[in-house]
């Protein structure tokens, strides 16, 4: 039997399928386009256990219904990681809510129609967006927990391409959550979150550090190439490694414990000072080559703004999470090893 991953070339993705992979799984995971996935299967080395298949628009209802008319009865577990997470848009409704909403749906329908008796587990990467509430995010007397919901609705999220990503993710979560609901005796699978917060760490491979990089390993990748004048974003908020969420997902759908769960991922607050003076301590061939900033505005290991517990998650899931230094010294060490600084 299979696991299906859907937006397999994603940076969270691709770790995922690389630990299920190194614990011998078969795995199909879907792409945009023949080129990606080709690029993937390429990447992992032609593994005759990754099958890839093309799913061009995963906003569209039946977008993955040929995948599963085709591998449907293989598949045990799915794993949906397909979002959009880009704020360079200006439609929010069409670019980030509908998208969300009917590729969660979508898939779901697809598992009805096609592997309502295989499919046994689902898990959806959700975020920690879908948990955030703008309002308490500085009150340092209220605490987010695995039980919270971001208040936002489909009208009020539109306000802004950040309110609309965090309101993207809060309705495609709740769309899966009230699919089981609504389906309860037509599927059989069980259903599980993993909510991540800022995810850092290196890439899978070492080829996909590129120019840019994604929303969070872009603050470690600006701090490094701009220089030792630049201003760099004042930003702040809860860090995870890659590597963890990526483990998470494999948990949530072997362990019995998070059935019905949200994983939420955090291992603490952080801001861009503190990747700043992580830098200029650990890599000694980058003094004198990027900003030092206020060393003393650092927040690692306090409270930056309201708490997140995520007590809950840590006791279903039992391993420690990496370190702040690690996941910044890890990216890092990727990034000047690519660009040869």
């Amino acid at each position: 039997m299979s696991v299906f991953v859907s937006g397999a070339t994603g940076f969270i993705a691709q770790h995922i399928v690389s630990q299920l992979l190194d614990q011998n799984y078969k795995v199909i995971g879907s792409a945009r386009s023949q080129a990606k996935a080709d690029d993937l299967i390429a990447k992992f080395g032609n593994d005759a256990n990754l099958t890839m298949v093309i799913v061009p628009d995963v906003a569209k209802l039946d977008a993955f219904h040929e995948a599963f008319k085709t591998h449907g009865k293989e598949i045990k577990y799915v794993l949906h990681t397909a979002s959009p997470i880009h704020f360079d848009i200006t439609d929010v409704e069409k670019e980030l809510l509908v998208p969300a909403k009917n590729g969660t749906l979508g898939i779901l329908e697809s598992i009805k129609t096609y592997a309502a008796d295989t499919v046994e587990r689902v898990v959806v990467t959700s975020s920690f967006a879908a948990i955030l509430d703008f309002t308490k995010v500085n009150d340092k007397s209220f605490t987010f927990n695995e039980s919270l919901w971001n208040p936002d609705t489909w009208e009020s999220c539109q306000v802004n391409p950040i309110a609309g990503y965090c309101g993207s993710k809060k309705i495609a979560e709740e769309t899966a959550w009230k699919f089981l609901e609504e389906n309860k005796n037509v599927v059989k699978f069980k259903l599980s979150t993993v909510n991540p917060v800022y995810v850092f760490g290196p890439q899978n491979f070492d080829s996909d550090i590129k120019k840019t990089l994604n929303t969070s390993c872009e603050l470690i990748n600006a701090a490094i190439k701009e220089g030792p004048d630049a201003k760099v974003a004042e930003l702040g908020g809860q860090f995870i490694d890659v590597r963890d969420v990526a483990r998470a997902h494999l948990y949530a759908f072997q362990k019995e414990n998070t059935i019905g769960k949200r994983l939420l991922m955090s291992n603490g607050d952080f801001n861009t000072q503190d990747i700043l003076n992580t830098l200029n301590a650990d890599f000694p061939a980058l003094k004198s080559k990027i900003p030092v900033g206020t060393p003393s505005a650092g927040v690692e290991g306090g409270q930056l703004g309201a708490l997140v517990d995520n007590s809950a998650t840590k006791k279903i899931l039992g391993f420690e999470f990496v370190s702040f230094k690690q996941t910044v010294d890890d990216t890092a060490a990727q990034i000047l090893k690519m660009h040869k600084i």
